[in-house]
């Protein structure tokens, strides 16, 4: 029998109730509270986690304009600090921070206080390496301990800390970086992957060519480089101290708003967009976050001895995710490698197998994977003891009904009839979620149970106006702490307005259809933009072009994805190719190459076309949107403006299409 257990948000609201004398009827009556009186709700998340200041603030929210809030001002905090404020009382309990695990077999336990010693020692190597509050730090590396360690280096001196999987394409990580112009590159020289050891010593030095800011290279190794890579440390040098500087170490309090990382959200021109988030801002939302996300302490009272794994390459926001386990005092259980096995023996028990091995109580996952699982005939029970587990998590793209309904089954028959799944939507623009799980709503198959407290979201129609019950644009009309604070390099906020605001000034405008129901729960319909979702990651379209459109034989090009509700991912590529060409199969392996090598194997299409012309607007600009909403079943005239259009002619034969792509 599991232990009693008060779910996070229970917790809290009884705690508004016992400090602040509030009581809600129901949820969205404590929702609409969060979102009606800002400066009530997030004073109230500040002083329920116990956080800290070493100077005062003079309001929760100085300034409420989107972009542009201003939260907290006067406050110093450091994302690092309040991770590490869990050492003594996690040790005295004799929890882990970090299991590790890899394809290999590989298992490493990282304790709470050698955590605190190895990211000491990291931030001291860095400023041995002349390395200042506000340098950019760049991270090609993969999901393991070290990585953790790294960033909680970067962030306890004040370092803008960014990372990219070593799965991307060279070009990929390249166009993100080159943007930021990092001080630092810490990359690994090889990793293992689907069953097989990858080189990336070259990559690594290409890297390094390419991006001339970068004065010291930390490298860390491994068994799988076919040469060295030079390097000013090893990582392995660079965690090795252990002095009574190490033991004095504390990170530096900064203020609310310095920035803690760069992530990456690709838009459908242009490069990715560097999105810059707020130590500060970050602490917040993802406190705030917890009460749904109902992740515990491993060694408080109210514990099941948290274990929680929520399976990512460093290159998704759900990395920053699992990590931000940390701050809870949970045990974080990373797995390095692939989740399905490999190409030539495909395993979707992996997963499963590892949660059983290191008792985990919280699993995470893509909603693909998932879905995968289910298709492969996957029997949980045959996968060791996963009794512990007590809530199962799914993002990256709806979830079907008829997939969580097979997960439900499968845990009803190992003996956990009430798993709870928490169904969640937000994005790596904000590093959180705006609707996902509440522990003690109706759990219904599909749907996602709520909308966040703090996130005053909506679903607006054509007009602009909120709907209930339709399907509309998902908004957020009030800003919250985790929003950029700017787009590195983006005089103006030109980007960063164009990106989110440009539809309804002062309004956050997300790019997923959305329906809110009257009983609060939520069904996440897909993108309403351009923007490519494979497995959880996203990818805008001007990337694929680059890659694709630099092919000589490749005139011009254009790229939609189908996913939506119940729906994976479905990406069609239509190529226009020089006059006498025809799409044969060495036409189709040198642009399936082209990406994989640029972008990543993951984007590859489901299915290339050869079309006549690509449907541009007078303007010039790729017709994805209205072309993908055609391929989704809607009216031709509903969704396109012929007299906007350059070459409206050619619509006809993408109408000819659909059903061939419907089948094919």
């Amino acid at each position: 029998m599991r232990p009693p257990y008060i779910p996070q948000i229970r917790l809290f609201q009884d705690w508004l109730q016992a400090q602040h004398g509030l009581h809600f009827d129901d949820y969205d009556a404590l929702w609409q509270w969060s979102v009606g009186d800002q400066q009530a709700f997030w004073q109230s998340v500040w002083d329920y986690e116990g956080m800290q200041s070493p100077t005062p603030y003079s309001a929760v929210l100085a300034d409420a304009r989107m972009p542009g809030a201003k939260w907290f001002p006067g406050v110093k905090v450091n994302y690092a600090q309040r991770v590490l404020r869990h050492v003594d009382a996690a040790q005295a309990a004799g929890v882990p921070a970090i299991i590790s695990d890899n394809e290999l077999g590989q298992v490493r336990e990282l304790s709470w206080p050698e955590l605190r010693r190895q990211v000491a020692s990291f931030a001291l190597a860095l400023k041995d390496l002349g390395v200042q509050k506000g340098d950019r730090v760049a991270a090609y590396l993969p999901n393991v301990p070290e990585t953790v360690v790294a960033f909680l280096g970067c962030a306890s001196v004040g370092t803008i800390w960014s990372v990219c999987a070593p799965d991307m394409g060279t070009q990929a990580v390249t166009d993100r970086f080159q943007q930021i112009t990092p001080r630092v590159l810490i990359a690994a020289d090889g990793v293992h992957y689907a069953g097989k050891g990858l080189d990336r010593s070259a990559v690594v030095e290409g890297l390094r060519a390419s991006l001339p800011s970068v004065e010291k290279v930390i490298v860390l190794e491994s068994a799988f480089a076919a040469q060295p890579v030079k390097a000013d440390l090893s990582f392995a040098q660079a965690v090795a101290r252990d002095d009574e500087a190490v033991r004095a170490f504390e990170p530096e309090w900064l203020d609310f708003d310095h920035p803690l990382w760069i992530v990456y959200s690709s838009g459908t021109t242009g490069l990715p967009k560097p999105l810059v988030h707020g130590h500060g801002g970050i602490l917040m939302v993802s406190a705030a976050g917890n009460k749904h996300g109902d992740v515990g302490c491993s060694y408080a009272a109210n514990s099941l001895g948290e274990r929680f794994h929520w399976y990512s390459s460093t290159g998704w926001v759900m990395w920053n995710s699992q990590i931000s386990g940390l701050l809870s005092g949970a045990t974080i259980c990373l797995f390095d490698g692939s989740p399905g096995g490999s190409k030539d023996a495909p395993d979707w028990t992996v997963l499963w197998r590892f949660a059983a091995r290191h008792k985990v109580t919280y699993f995470g996952a893509g909603a693909a994977f998932y879905a995968a699982c289910m298709k492969a005939g996957v029997d949980i029970g045959q996968c060791g003891d996963l009794s512990r587990i007590r809530a199962l998590g799914s993002t990256g793209s709806p979830l079907s009904e008829e997939t969580q309904r097979w997960g439900t089954d499968q845990f009803a028959r190992i003996g956990t009839p009430d798993i709870w799944w928490s169904n969640i939507s937000g994005g790596t623009d904000f590093c959180g979620v705006f609707i996902g799980g509440h522990r003690e709503l109706p759990l219904v198959p599909g749907r996602l149970q709520c909308r966040y407290l703090g996130a005053a979201v909506e679903a607006w129609n054509e007009q602009g106006q909120p709907v209930m019950g339709e399907v509309g644009e998902l908004v957020c009309t009030k800003p919250i702490p985790s929003m950029p604070l700017f787009f590195w390099g983006d005089e103006g906020n030109a980007r960063y307005l164009s990106s989110y605001f440009d539809v309804y000034p002062g309004v956050w405008r997300h790019g997923d259809w959305l329906k809110i129901d009257a009983d609060s729960s939520c069904v996440i319909y897909g993108r309403s933009d351009a923007t490519i979702n494979r497995h959880g990651l996203r990818m805008g379209t001007s990337e694929i072009y680059a890659a694709v459109e630099a092919l000589p034989e490749v005139l011009d090009s254009m790229v939609i994805d189908l996913e939506y509700l119940g729906r994976e991912s479905r990406m069609i590529l239509f190529v226009v190719l020089r006059a006498g060409l025809v799409l044969d199969a060495a036409v189709q392996g040198r642009i399936n190459e082209a990406i994989k090598t640029a972008v990543s194997p993951r984007f590859l299409p489901d299915l290339t076309l050869q079309a006549p012309e690509i449907p541009r607007t007078l303007s010039g600009k790729k017709q994805e949107v209205p072309i993908k909403k055609v391929f989704l079943g809607q009216p031709l005239a509903k969704v396109v403006n012929k007299d906007a259009m350059a070459n409206p002619g050619c619509l006809d034969w993408y109408v000819a299409q659909f059903g061939l792509t419907q089948e094919g």
